[in-house]
């Protein structure tokens, strides 16, 4: 990381995910006494969240849930094992004790996916100023005001979109066959200063792999010419894998994926999956670290 602004040109652009981790993990009791979790993963409306709850199966429509002061209770329940959660309060109302009420949600391997004080801060990237996501766009961890500085000296600019990670990033693919796979879709927007120091960049460097699938939905998603995105808000549930064409984005900044993820299809469909193949035997025989605070690595398209 500290040899990025010499691996990098002037006029090159990274472009970041400025979402910031919400508290999404809820920890309580079902009205029958027994507990119950809930992982908050997409705000449906004002009052409600999509969600997966443990345990899912046991939970009925209806069923009232307490989380310390919060309370809510199952709206819906979906074919892919989510639920949706009416809360008993909105708006800044809700977020406020959300806040409270929950935990950063850590991804597993990371201490059994239970957080300390310190992960409230240390699971936010620098950029991280909008709520919304469950998992952080952990590419973005590895920068430092000194870094940033040294990117600047170098001529290398920043812009900030704004992907709010959800289960769409990291559901792990469980049929054979892709076409098959079904991708949550998560909120962004790309903003119109954004769009314009696109325009003007040498380069585009997405940093994470977030912010590019949000890049490349706006240039899938409408009139296209080249080194151009237009200011864009909605949804998107792009789901990347080998023989897409890359429009926006030049080169990528990311961490070490899962196997079997849509993360690992989506580096090899952008730097070639024989290369990226090779990369991943050199990192496990090089004991490189893996997932959200592993080791990255800068891919060319």
């Amino acid at each position: 990381m500290r040899d990025l602004p010499k691996l990098l040109q002037p006029g090159d652009l990274l472009v970041f995910n400025d979402t910031k981790v919400i508290p999404a993990r809820l920890l309580g009791r079902r009205a029958s006494g027994g507990k119950v979790e809930a992982l908050l993963i997409r705000q449906h409306a004002a009052d409600r969240w999509l969600a997966f709850a443990r345990p899912g199966k046991r939970l009925r429509i209806g069923d009232a849930l307490t989380f310390g002061t919060l309370t809510g209770a199952v709206a819906a329940k979906h074919a892919d094992g989510s639920i949706e959660i009416a809360f008993d309060r909105g708006g800044a109302d809700l977020m406020a004790a959300i806040e409270t009420a929950g935990a950063v949600p850590l991804p597993p391997y990371i201490r059994g996916g239970v957080a300390d004080a310190r992960d409230r801060t240390d699971y936010q990237t620098l950029f991280a100023r909008i709520d919304g996501s469950v998992a952080a766009p952990t590419a973005g961890l590895h920068f430092t005001p000194q870094l940033m500085a040294a990117l600047d000296k170098a001529g290398v600019r920043a812009a900030n979109v704004t992907l709010h990670v959800g289960a769409g990033t990291f559901q792990p693919v469980r049929v054979d066959d892709t076409d098959r796979h079904v991708m949550h879709s998560e909120w962004g927007e790309v903003p119109q200063a954004t769009a314009d120091a696109i325009a003007s960049a040498k380069r585009v460097v997405s940093i994470g792999t977030t912010a590019l699938r949000l890049l490349e939905s706006v240039a899938r998603d409408g009139p296209f010419t080249k080194g151009r995105v237009r200011a864009w808000t909605g949804e998107t549930d792009i789901f990347i894998t080998p023989g897409f064409q890359f429009r926006a984005v030049d080169l990528l900044l990311t961490n070490f994926h899962l196997p079997r993820s849509t993360l690992f299809m989506l580096v090899s469909a952008f730097a070639g999956l024989e290369r990226m193949k090779a990369a991943y035997a050199h990192a496990v025989a090089q004991r490189y670290r893996f997932y959200s605070y592993g080791d990255c690595c800068l891919l060319r398209r």
